[in-house]
């Protein structure tokens, strides 16, 4: 650290010295020149993170110093204050030119603690944190940090080019969401108020995902934020990783390490709102700057502000901060947040669409996709709006996925039901079909769906321990057999009673009690036969991977299909049973003749069940059932779920020895 004690009478002297240095020194480099004017201003600046922000550069004579920059239209004055110059704002002064100030301090490094001190167009002072800092303090303070982002080595070649070359749409997509600070955090955490540093975590978080067959991992907003029960939604540093689980360079290690081990990593972003604490975005310079400058607009049901989308700096703002995730810290893609407050004003349809956010939607996604195709953008919106998954050429909004809430509010409207209710309310679970192509849809059991009174996933099922638990198998088993991508929160996978609570960590303890440790293990299992069968995922989006077997009996709240991969003969056959009943030799129609092998079954003992079950592989008989050529006769196990794999018939010697290892295994299960 170097101090400055300046007389009254050098100051000038002074700041006509650092002019100097700015515009010989470093200007070359870090000019704001015209032409980023003019794209800022118009909402196509791509890079403004190389312009904006706190950069550790060399000086001419090849000596470190650090060049800030920030815009702030509406001040009579900016400067730099920080640790430094002991938040002195007569010290530094900044060159402001339409907006845009500006400042070279020689021989500042890294390290340093800042915030830009303006002063109002009437004069006032006001103290902010840097919209673009790569850095900041650890909660509750909130100052900017000068951090030198640049010079992390990457070594996820690898993944990078798979990524590249796979059609994301005939891929499989199983993504375990999760908030990093109460993923594990023990009691001593708890107590200090801290958090696992990602270093920290990476180990045991990685090796889960791999244990559970998730292809990616979806992070609860990481760029700054002020207060943790905001849960990341309601930020301050879009450009800044969260200082509480450590440096931006380890959250870019444990992206890494997440690559090399083949699992993708996709960012919650919120480019809606923002949060309106005073050293943040609102009022930057004393006015509005990146919200509405009218109030009705200006503040969102959550009392935070929203961008004003429509505003070319703001577009620019966000475009660059995407593509700034993705350069620095090869993130794989993003859920977009509340996309219904952005497409219609306040969220409110009766209010009309908000054409300017939806015109910013179109562009963001155009120039994500400019930048690299394979990269995800999910959009999490609750409305009707057309088109959403459709490309911005043909008048879509442009993104590769959509949440279907409507699917996963009328199921688990259905799963609530007690099950003398659930026939007078099959179309619960039979409508979802009806518009399963009109989007590129991810079915999610998000943290929006365990917190805030509307139970776990498991305790949302009616009945005793036993009867949740195996609705909760049948529940899992439905969302991930049917077409569209998956999503599920952190203790979905070990049926959590408890909502989840953001203070604490997972109830991992409950993994001693033996119905919980069958209930993830069934997880586990399922989650690798979706991953293993390329007829859950290969036709997602074709009308072709789908078909009912008996889609009309309410009755018995029984649902049975198909799902099909490119090949022809590859297949499976799925029954889910709603009731606590169970069936034999009950006769189920199917599409060609050979043998259905059952691949997974809720209901075995292992996973918690009453072990009814089908052993050997069934056979098709001739004979039209439920509108196909062949039937088979299973057992369909109470609140049940069933999976069949169909091959064509073996010789028997082949079938012997399948008989003789199925045999053996069982044997095994039962020991």
């Amino acid at each position: 650290m170097f101090e400055f004690e300046l007389a009254q009478e050098n100051r000038n002297s002074f700041k006509n010295e650092i002019k100097s240095s700015l515009v010989k020194k470093v200007k070359p480099y870090c000019e704001f020149t015209d032409i980023d004017r003019y794209f800022f201003s118009e909402g196509t600046h791509k890079q403004l993170y190389k312009k904006f922000g706190a950069h550790v550069v060399r000086d001419e004579s090849g000596i470190l110093g650090t060049y800030f920059c920030v815009y702030a239209p509406h001040a009579k004055h900016v400067a730099v204050v920080g640790d430094f110059n002991h938040w002195n704002g007569e010290l530094h002064g900044m060159i402001g030119e339409n907006g845009i100030w500006s400042l070279y301090i020689p021989k500042l490094q890294e390290g340093h603690l800042y915030k830009y001190e303006i002063t109002t167009s009437w004069g006032e002072k006001i103290l902010k944190a840097d919209p673009y800092a790569f850095y900041a303090e650890n909660r509750p303070n909130t100052a900017s940090m000068i951090y030198d982002i640049e010079g992390f080595e990457w070594t996820d070649e690898k993944w990078v080019n798979k990524r590249r070359q796979s059609n994301i749409f005939e891929q499989p997509l199983n993504i375990y969401e999760l908030h990093l600070g109460s993923w594990r955090r023990g009691e001593e955490l708890v107590e200090t108020e801290s958090f696992h540093t990602y270093a920290e975590i990476a180990d045991d978080l990685i090796q889960y995902v791999l244990d559970h067959s998730y292809t990616h991992i979806e992070l609860m907003p990481l760029y700054e934020h002020p207060f943790d029960g905001s849960w990341g939604y309601q930020a301050t540093g879009y450009y800044a990783a969260s200082s509480r689980y450590g440096e931006p360079k380890d959250l870019m290690m444990f992206i890494n390490r997440c690559h090399e081990a083949g699992i993708g990593v996709i960012m919650d972003w919120v480019p809606g709102h923002f949060c309106r604490d005073a050293h943040g975005l609102y009022k930057f310079d004393g006015e509005a700057v990146y919200e509405y400058p009218f109030d009705d607009a200006a503040v969102s049901e959550w009392g935070t502000a929203n961008f004003d989308l429509a505003k070319g700096e703001v577009r620019s703002f966000l475009i660059s901060n995407a593509l700034f995730w993705m350069k620095y810290y090869h993130v794989d893609g993003f859920r977009v947040d509340a996309v219904a407050n952005i497409i219609y004003w306040g969220g409110n349809k009766e209010r009309g669409e908000n054409h300017g956010a939806i015109e910013f939607l179109k562009r963001m996604n155009t120039e994500i996709f400019a930048e690299d195709d394979k990269v995800l953008m999910i959009a999490e919106d609750s409305t009707s709006y057309p088109l959403v998954t459709a490309p911005v050429s043909v008048g879509g909004l442009g993104f590769s996925y959509k949440w279907n809430m409507g699917w996963m509010n009328d199921t688990l409207d259905y799963i609530e039901l007690d099950n003398i209710y659930r026939p007078y309310h099959h179309n619960y679970i039979t409508f979802a079909m009806a518009y399963a192509y009109s989007e590129n849809f991810v079915l999610p059991f998000s943290h929006d769906e365990v917190v805030h009174g509307k139970k776990s996933l498991v305790d949302k099922a009616p009945g005793d321990y036993w009867q949740k638990m195996a609705q909760y198998r049948l529940l899992c088993t439905y969302q991930m057999t049917l077409p569209g991508k998956k999503l599920n929160f952190m203790a979905n996978e070990i049926a959590q009673f408890h909502e989840w609570k953001d203070k604490e960590q997972v109830d991992w303890h409950l993994l001693t009690y033996p119905a919980h440790d069958a209930s993830n293990r069934y997880i586990k299992d399922l989650n690798k036969v979706y991953l293993n069968n390329a007829a859950f995922w290969e036709l997602d989006h074709s009308f072709e991977g789908f078909e009912w077997i008996d889609v009309n009996n309410n009755e018995q709240s029984m649902f049975s299909y198909i799902r099909r991969a490119k090949d022809s003969e590859d297949f499976v056959v799925v029954v889910l049973n709603f009731k606590p009943v169970s069936y034999h030799n009950y006769r189920l129609g199917v599409p060609k003749e050979g043998e259905y092998v059952e691949v997974l079954n809720s209901d075995r003992n292992y996973y918690h069940g009453s072990n009814q079950y089908n052993g050997l592989p069934l056979v098709a008989s001739e004979g039209i059932c439920h509108g196909k050529p062949y039937f088979i006769e299973m057992t369909i196990p109470p609140y049940g779920a069933v999976i069949l794999k169909y091959r064509a018939k073996k010789n028997e010697e082949v079938v012997l020895e399948e008989e003789e290892l199925i045999e053996t295994i069982e044997t095994e299960m039962e020991a």
